[in-house]
């Protein structure tokens, strides 16, 4: 099945997502604009016809791939310091009005 070549639709379906949203990630993909949860990604598909404009075809591996770069996986929460006190650097003199010393 590696080699298997699915159409758009099916592989939206397999994404989990709709045919137009697919296309719109292969135009980002070929622009280079694509982001998935934070990684740039590009996306290989077949595309045939005399001037490319034929029916878009794309490997069940590459389908594969694509869904585990959207896979979520829980991370570890590291719990973050209290913010520390404010400082100003080079300034050490008590703040406020001179008159109220």
């Amino acid at each position: 099945m590696d080699g298997e070549l699915l159409s758009a639709k099916d592989a939206a379906r397999r994404l989990g997502v709709a045919v137009t949203s697919f296309y719109d990630w292969l135009g980002q993909s070929d622009q280079g604009l694509l982001v998935i949860r934070g990684q740039a990604v590009t996306i290989n598909y077949f595309q045939g016809g005399p001037q490319g404009q034929g029916r878009i075809r794309i490997e069940f591996s590459e389908i594969d791939r694509i869904r585990e770069l959207m896979r979520v996986r829980p991370r570890r929460y590291t719990p973050r310091r209290p913010p520390q006190k404010q400082q100003y650097p080079g300034i050490h003199v008590k703040l406020g009005r001179p008159s109220q010393n």
